[in-house]
This record gives C-alpha cells, structure tokens and sequence, in this order.
C-alpha cells in the first residue's frame, strides 16, 4: 500500500467514524481539520475514493452524499440505535447499519407500494418477524450504473 492508499484509508474511516458519531457524514473542511490535511487534498481523497464505488459525492459540491450504508441526506429508511439515528439509502443499506455496529434497531420506513408505514425491529443481529416483502427494481449488478436512484 502506498502513502496515498493509506491517506485514502484515513479519510474513509474518519468518514465512516464521523456517520457513526453525528450521524451525518463531515464536510471536506471537517474531514481536513480532523486529519490537519488541506482541503485539495481531501477532496482528492473523496474523489478516489468515490471512483473507487467507497463513497457517492453529491455532483456539485463533491461532499458525500452516501458512504453505504449511510445517507447524507434523509431518505425513507431510518434507523434508530437507543437515542442515535442515521438514514439508510435503502431497505439493504438500513439493514447493515445494525448490522455494521452489531446492534439492536428499529428500521422505519414506508411500504414502497401504498406508504403504509413499517417499522422492522433488529435484535440480537437477527431480524424479528414482520411482514412484508423486501423488493429490488434492479438486479445488484445494475445498482452502480446509477447508484442514487437504486
């Protein structure tokens, strides 16, 4: 691994360390003050790393709009941990926040066909019963041909 590999490496987990904290992602001038880097060089390090499908910039600003399974912005999925939440980009995504902190949760969301409400519960790393149905419009390998809408 290279010096800019490991850079690279530094600014997804002070990202990721930042969604799980606040639960938003940082700014580029966050992420800068956190690793007293410039801001060039963060977004450079965003830029990478969002080639390399780690994180989604939103297209004007190149801040993160997602780093999976976080969404920088609300979405219909939001999972709650005790007094903390965060919003899933998707039904997948809001699953693995739980999943990533091995926590128990609570997923609210809207059933994609009528918007009745639901609410899934996560304990013990397992999903408790409920019903419903968990439906993709894509196949996982057209996901990254536009990411935001999948």
């Amino acid at each position: 691994m290279n010096d800019r590999d490991t850079f690279d490496q530094q600014i997804r987990r002070c990202v990721y360390d930042h969604f799980i904290k606040v639960g938003q992602a940082p700014t580029i001038a966050e992420t800068a003050a956190a690793l007293t880097s410039s801001l060039s060089e963060v977004e450079a390090a965003y830029r990478r790393l969002a080639e390399g499908r780690a994180l989604v910039l939103q297209a004007a600003t190149a801040e993160v709009l997602m780093a999976p399974p976080f969404s920088a912005v609300p979405t219909p999925f939001q999972v709650e941990v005790g007094d903390r939440s965060w919003w899933g980009n998707c039904i997948w995504d809001a699953l693995g926040i739980p999943a990533m902190l091995k926590e128990d949760a609570k997923i609210s969301t809207g059933c994609g066909d009528c918007n009745e409400a639901m609410v899934l519960t996560i304990k013990d790393e397992a999903l408790l019963e409920t019903s419903g149905l968990i439906h993709f419009a894509l196949p996982a390998k057209q996901w990254w041909s536009n990411i935001v809408f999948t």
